[in-house]
């Protein structure tokens, strides 16, 4: 049974892992170890026992977060692993009091599109050329927390 959790220092060899898996320009090991204590950050796992299995890490300045990478390795995807990484992330900033979630995805990456869309998310615009290995733009995606928002039906469905 899969179990999301606050990442501790004892995950991060595999979340490493999952990095170099998924991304063409991964963190590198003492990047996402800032990541789990430095202030204003929350980083969650999913966890299979002991080994991890996906992630999703939040950057937040006084009300606005910033998703930066959510990642399952690929055995485990297509089992609502980022679906639940993602409610968890929703829940924390909505009792965080945080106006929205913002997060960047490559503009050619349709599966990871479909699941922010699927969670609320909308997309407000593009960067630039903003990843590289391949040269990608970006697009940009919010999911606004507060009350008389665009997607209230989605913030009810996780406060219920």
């Amino acid at each position: 049974m899969i179990q999301i959790s606050d990442a501790e220092p004892v995950h991060v060899a595999g979340i490493a892992a999952i990095e170099e898996e998924c991304f063409s320009d991964p963190w590198p090991r003492d990047t996402i170890a800032s990541q789990l204590s430095g202030p204003n950050h929350t980083f969650l796992v999913a966890l299979d026992g002991n080994s991890v299995v996906g992630y999703v890490g939040l950057m937040y300045v006084l009300d606005e977060g910033y998703i930066s990478n959510v990642a399952v390795t690929a055995t485990y995807r297509r089992q609502s692993i980022a679906d639940q990484l993602i409610e968890m992330l929703i829940s924390r900033g909505i009792c965080m009091g945080l106006s929205f979630l913002t997060l960047e995805v490559r503009q050619s990456n349709e599966a990871a599109k479909s699941l922010y869309i699927k969670h609320g998310f909308t997309s407000v615009g593009l960067r630039k050329n903003y990843y590289t290995k391949p040269k990608e733009d970006a697009l940009l995606m919010t999911l606004y927390l507060k009350k008389g928002r665009q997607n209230d039906h989605f913030i009810n469905r996780i406060l219920l």
